[in-house]
Formats: structure tokens, C-alpha cells, sequence
């Protein structure tokens, strides 16, 4: 018997900003989640499964209109002449008090109820399948004081949306433990809402979250996908974590420290992208679809060098750089964002030594390294608390800033004014 674990598909996920980045694949990133979920039923077929398991978060939220539905119940109809039964939990996105629209129920897929935990024995297979919905968004309590015991004689698995004890990127709902999940007797725990693959326990019981099928943002980066689980006489005797995102972030850092050419950086991003875009290697492997898949990259330039100067003085010339060199990558590649991080390699302290305008700032902005607190204080007065920004950008209010950001951002405030004032920054 085989069967395959998902969870957190967050179907027709919208992508917000995006008319703010000039050259973005719109339609690669709004369909991405759609084409993972066909990839996620194409390999269930492939593969000859009995049961696709979802952990909660198939949707994002409520039905903007039916086609997402429609959607999902067209790929679900594809898995029906195969005789594979489906099972879903519905978690903090989807919950039952969330999704108004509905749809006539397929014979073939099972939402376990919201009210009570509930299972489902299937001993043509020898499996018995558990689990509980979410009735609304934020569930606090722990769901597992109310799930069934074993079925004797089956490999039990249980299905479960939950952040266990926590994790700083996802709100606490549903919270429990490994050891209350061990208690319960079951063989495979198949978890969900946690967005990053991660085996909590390899066996007696095997507690899987496959994280989320397709990342949606610059921050869901590496390889996404499902587990394939085969199991054989009540034994788990093969698992595997299989790639199925068509679309896949990455965080690109590149120490630029004695790089003083924008040449030769261009020679670094291409070793960079190449690397990045390997089979085998960020790209993932090489397989059918590798070639396909569209590459989505965040690029951090950081370290000691002269380019810092040359931004300062024409700003945005590093970000051209950047995508300059992605565009020689065939289309395989975009940059979403690229983050300027760079230090000057002057000698700080002979240059704030010297009694003119340019000593002045060097002696202000060392001021203001020397004391966070007056950082944020001299800041907040020039910036206000960024109330005003968008959702997108929530990240960089001012209030959000940790004491490495302002550090960075005074830097490339010196920088420019250092430009402006005409001086040479190689010296």
C-alpha cells in the first residue's frame, strides 16, 4: 500500500504587489499553486497510490468564486477511475467557519468533521485513516485529546493541522508534542502547517510536516513537494520526500568584499546563477520537469568594497547588474528583490578625523553606531512609524527593524551622502 502526504497547498494563493516589479512572470507565479497541485495528482497516479492524504490549508482562504473549487474538484475527479480515496483535514485557512461556497461532495473524498475527530477503516488496505478539522481560523486547544483510538490491525495513521509546541513563523494553533502524538498508538502522524519539510520523528511513530507544496514568496525557499509513503504487512518500508514545486525561491548571498568592478561582479553572478541552477544542486534534480521549472531569487549583496561608493553614487546600479546577468539565464531565472548590503573599505578612522563636512558625518554616523537606542531615537523622529506602507512592505517598518538593519541602512545613508559631497570613496 502506498500513499502520498501533502499539505498546505493554499490553492489560487494571491500574490499581492506584484505590478510593482517591472518584468515579473505574472502568470507563472498566480498559477504556480494550481500546477502543483497537478503535479501532486499526476504523481499519485504515476506511482499507482491508494490514498492521497491532505493536512490541512488546500485553500488560502475563502472562495473568491467557484473556479477554485472547480478546480480542485477537477483534479480530485482525475484521481476517481484510478481508485485512489483522498482524505482531508481543513486547518487555520480553510476551516469550516471560513468557506462559505461549496460544492456537491465526490464519493471518493473524505473531509474528516470539524465537531469531533472521526476514522475511516479501510481493511482492503489494512489502514485506518484519523483526523479532525478546524471549525474556525484560531484554534487554541489541543485537538488530540479526541481522536480514536488504534484500529487493531491496521497501520493507523492520523492527520492533524497543528504548529506542535510552536514555531516563530507560524502562529501556535492546534498546539501539542511529539510524545502526546506517540501516545496515541498510531504508526504515521501526517501534520500539517508548518511550511518547511521536517521530519520530527523517523519512526515508532514516523511524524512527517512535507511542508507546503509550492512556495508562495521570496521567503518559502528550497525544493517543495509531498512524502511517498509505502508501507508493507503494518511496516513502513520506503519513504520519500518528492519535489513537485514548478516554481522555486532562493535566497542568492554574495560577499563582494574585493570586488571593486562591476565586471567582475558580473563574473560572480554568473558563477553564482550557474551554481544556483545546477540539476543537482539548488535546482534540484535532474529530471522530467527540472528543466521547466522557473527560478525565483532574492539577491543579498554584502561585504567590504568599493562598489558600495559606486551604488551610492548612482543608485540602482548593482540591482541592473544583477538582473542583467539573469537575463542571460534563457528565461530560467527571476530576481524579485535585490538587497544592498554592502560596507565601505575606507579608513573610517583617519577620514572622521579630519576637521571639514566629510569628518562631521563620519563622527555623526559613528555617534549613532556607538548607541542603538539613539539609532532608533534619531530615526523614528526622521521616519515616523511607516504606518503608511503596504502589506508587502511591513517587514521594513521602522518599528520592525532589528539593530543589524539600522546599522546597514545608516551605512548606506553615509554612503550617499559621501557621494554627494564629491569625495573619493578609494582612498
Amino acid at each position: 500500500m502506498r500513499f502520498l502526504h501533502a499539505a498546505d497547498l493554499h490553492l489560487d494563493s494571491p500574490l499581492r504587489g506584484l505590478d510593482r516589479h517591472d518584468g515579473a512572470p505574472v502568470e507563472p507565479l498566480r498559477s504556480a499553486t494550481r500546477r502543483a497541485l497537478v503535479a501532486l495528482v499526476d504523481l499519485a497516479i504515476r506511482r499507482e497510490v491508494q490514498l492521497l492524504l491532505i493536512a490541512g490549508d488546500l485553500y488560502d482562504g475563502d472562495w473568491e468564486d467557484f473556479r477554485t473549487g472547480l478546480f480542485f474538484h477537477q483534479q480530485m475527479m482525475r484521481l476517481a477511475p484510478q481508485g485512489i480515496r483522498v482524505f482531508i483535514v481543513r486547518g487555520n485557512h480553510d476551516a469550516e467557519s471560513r468557506i462559505t461556497r461549496q460544492l456537491p461532495a465526490m464519493p471518493h473524498v473524505h473531509v474528516f468533521d470539524s465537531r469531533r475527530a472521526g476514522s475511516v477503516d479501510l481493511p482492503e488496505w489494512g489502514v485506518a485513516v484519523h483526523g479532525r478539522s478546524f471549525s474556525k481560523p484560531a484554534v487554541t486547544e489541543d485537538l488530540l485529546p479526541g481522536y480514536p483510538a488504534p484500529v487493531s490491525g491496521r497501520f493507523n495513521i492520523g492527520l492533524l493541522h497543528t504548529g506542535l509546541t510552536g514555531n516563530p513563523d507560524h502562529d501556535p494553533y492546534a498546539p501539542t508534542t511529539p510524545a502526546r502524538l506517540i501516545a496515541t498508538g498510531y504508526d504515521y502522524w501526517a501534520l500539517g502547517h508548518i511550511h518547511q519539510h521536517q521530519i520530527v520523528q523517523e519512526s515508532g511513530p514516523r511524524i512527517v510536516f512535507p511542508g507546503n507544496l509550492q512556495g508562495r514568496h521570496a521567503r518559502e525557499i528550497g525544493p517543495k513537494g509531498c512524502e511517498l509513503v509505502e508501507v508493507d504487512h503494518g511496516r513502513i518500508v520506503h519513504r520519500e520526500f518528492v519535489e513537485l514545486d514548478v516554481l522555486r525561491w532562493h535566497r542568492v548571498e554574495l560577499d563582494l568584499s574585493g570586488v571593486d568592478t562591476v565586471d567582475l561582479l558580473g563574473e560572480r553572478l554568473a558563477a553564482a546563477f550557474e551554481a544556483l541552477l545546477q540539476p543537482g544542486g539548488a535546482a534540484g534534480p535532474a529530471g522530467e520537469h527540472a528543466r521547466e521549472r522557473l527560478h525565483c531569487a532574492r539577491v543579498v549583496l554584502f561585504g567590504r568594497s568599493v562598489l558600495h561608493g559606486a551604488e551610492a553614487a548612482q543608485p540602482g546600479l548593482l540591482e541592473a547588474a544583477v538582473r542583467a546577468q539573469a537575463l542571460q539565464q534563457a528565461g530560467r531565472l527571476w530576481i524579485e528583490q535585490v538587497r544592498v548590503e554592502l560596507a565601505s573599505p575606507l579608513d573610517r578612522g583617519a577620514l572622521a578625523a579630519r576637521d571639514d563636512a566629510l569628518g562631521e558625518v563620519l563622527r555623526e554616523v559613528d555617534r549613532l553606531l556607538a548607541d542603538p537606542q539613539a539609532l532608533r531615537d534619531w530615526a523614528g523622529d526622521a521616519l515616523g512609524a511607516g504606518a503608511n506602507l503596504p502589506h508587502e512592505l511591513a517587514d521594513l517598518r521602522p518599528d520592525r527593524l532589528d539593530e543589524a538593519s539600522w546599522r546597514a541602512l545608516l551605512l548606506d545613508a553615509e554612503a550617499m551622502v559621501l557621494a554627494q559631497l564629491g569625495r573619493d570613496l578609494t582612498t
